[in-house]
């Protein structure tokens, strides 16, 4: 059941009804449009505009100012707010008793006249002309208190972006990052492709996946996790250079850096390793911040953050041993790594296999500490399936995360082409997990065969555009990056 509308939304639909019996439609079908307002000040202070020059500007009214027979009011469209200036004696009685009585705040309007400054220096549009484009009938969120809960910005976006300029810059960086990722690796060569979103089995990535069901086919299908195990089979088929941007969807906890579906960029690269990707992603950062932003240097949440190269590189073994002590190296076994773990004062998980001890220590005590640009290498074989071993180590891969902020931002491997390998470790997982444990991997038979047709080595490497949008733009939860974040029903 609806709620009961509130006085200013009566109001509102009675004027809408005025309109309409005085013959005025109020959401005329089309608008004419000469200049933006960044358009018309821009000309303005050029002097590319005579004195009875006239321009058409539109836009939603953002504020009014009545003042007897003259008033003042601003108008914003996508490029910015202009100021209009309308007289009764210049537009008569019936189109100024029309804007005076008939219009809101956070109508759609447009208006028609000559540009000039005002006494107090700003550049104005003298009205001659003035038509209702759209009439609103919620009014706009209260000027001096904003539109401040969380909740409520998150679920009425559209609000937020509306009243929140500083929310619209956001998500204009957010489209400049990707603009910026597509060009660097354009320009070196890597082809975008598409791959499928709804997968008979899904992998490329420790997820629980999000299933659906065909209908027609009768048959159960996943929401993919990852693009991986799909854009490795194009390097099979004879391209060497592969990336995608798109959308990934998992079904796990939401938090301040998780949410179930989030944009994902993933490259593959022939005959080249981790050592090269690496190389490439430090590069390929480094550029696009410097795009964006026009520095390496960046501020996010009380850190002054240096992307300059060279970046640090540590192993995950260093990485833990400074954090913690513990050189989980000396403790082979689950067994033995959790006792010595306890002894310290953590609290592992019961029955979590070793790589996922290492895994528990990185992200507890190791992540948050990493701010400054720095690259993490060689993980443990047990919690990365589909990376090659190291060849003097096979307890560890060929394998980095790069960590800016205290968050991972992207993670790569020295990709598994071995298809007997593969099949081996796909096999070993299943008798690692349970089922229902995130790091099991389905057998992906259509990949094995794909493989066993010879796949070239290869480099990978995948990064969230969510979080590295939320490094850039100095946002401490995902949430302030995607435009529609997903919430718990208000029911």
């Amino acid at each position: 059941m609806s709620e009961p509308l509130t006085e200013q939304e009566i109001v509102r639909r009675q004027k809408l009804e005025r309109l309409r019996a005085a013959g005025i439609d109020p959401y005329p079908p089309r608008a004419h449009r000469t200049h933006t307002a960044a358009e018309a000040i821009a000309a303005f202070e050029a002097g590319q505009l005579s004195e009875d020059q006239a321009l058409t500007l539109v836009g939603r009214l953002m504020a009014i100012r009545i003042m007897g027979k003259a008033s003042f009011a601003h108008i914003e469209d996508g490029s910015g707010r202009i100021q209009f200036y309308i007289r009764r004696d210049v537009v008569g009685d019936e189109v100024y008793e029309f804007f005076r009585r008939d219009l809101d705040l956070g109508d759609f309007v447009e208006v028609t006249g000559p540009i000039f400054r005002t006494r107090t220096g700003e550049v104005t549009l003298k009205v001659e002309k003035i038509r209702l484009l759209a009439k609103a009938l919620l009014p706009l969120p209260d000027k001096w208190h904003g539109l401040r809960d969380v909740e409520t910005r998150y679920r009425h976006r559209y609000v937020d972006l509306m009243v929140n300029p500083q929310v619209r810059q956001v998500f204009i960086t957010r489209a400049r990052i990707i603009q910026a990722i597509r060009r660097f690796l354009d320009e070196r060569g890597f082809l975008e492709v598409e791959t499928p979103i709804l997968q008979p089995v899904y992998g490329g990535a420790a997820a629980r996946p999000f299933i659906t069901h065909h209908n027609q086919l009768d048959q159960d299908l996943y929401l993919r996790i990852s693009f991986e195990l799909y854009l490795k089979r194009l390097l099979v088929g004879g391209y060497e250079k592969v990336y995608e941007i798109g959308r990934d969807f998992r079904n796990e906890g939401i938090s301040f850096k998780h949410n179930p579906e989030f944009t994902q960029l993933e490259f593959y690269w022939a005959y080249a390793d981790y050592e090269k990707v690496m190389d490439l992603v430090e590069e390929m950062v480094v550029y696009v911040v410097q795009d964006v932003l026009g520095s390496t240097h960046l501020h996010y949440q009380g850190h002054e953050i240096d992307l300059t190269p060279p970046w640090r590189r540590v192993t995950l073994r260093e990485a833990i041993r400074e954090r913690t002590g513990i050189d989980y190296v000396e403790y082979p076994t689950a067994e033995k790594l959790a006792a010595v773990m306890r002894e310290r004062g953590y609290e592992p998980q019961p029955k979590a296999t070793w790589g996922k001890l290492v895994d528990y220590l990185l992200g507890s005590e190791v992540e948050p500490h990493l701010i400054q640009p720095t690259f993490v290498l060689d993980y443990p074989r047990d919690i990365s399936p589909l990376a090659k071993k190291k060849p003097d180590d096979p307890t560890h891969v060929e394998r980095f995360e790069f960590f800016v902020g205290g968050m991972e931002m992207g993670n790569a491997f020295t990709e598994l082409n071995d298809p007997l390998d593969q099949e081996q470790r796909f096999l070993e997982m299943r008798r690692l997990y349970a089922p229902e444990d995130e790091e099991a991997h389905p057998l992906d038979e259509d990949y094995l065969l794909a493989q066993r047709y010879g796949m070239p080595p290869n480099g990978g490497f995948g990064m969230g555009i969510d979080r590295f949008t939320m490094l850039l733009t100095d946002k401490p939860s995902i949430r302030e990056v995607i435009l529609f974040p997903h919430l718990r029903s208000k029911d």
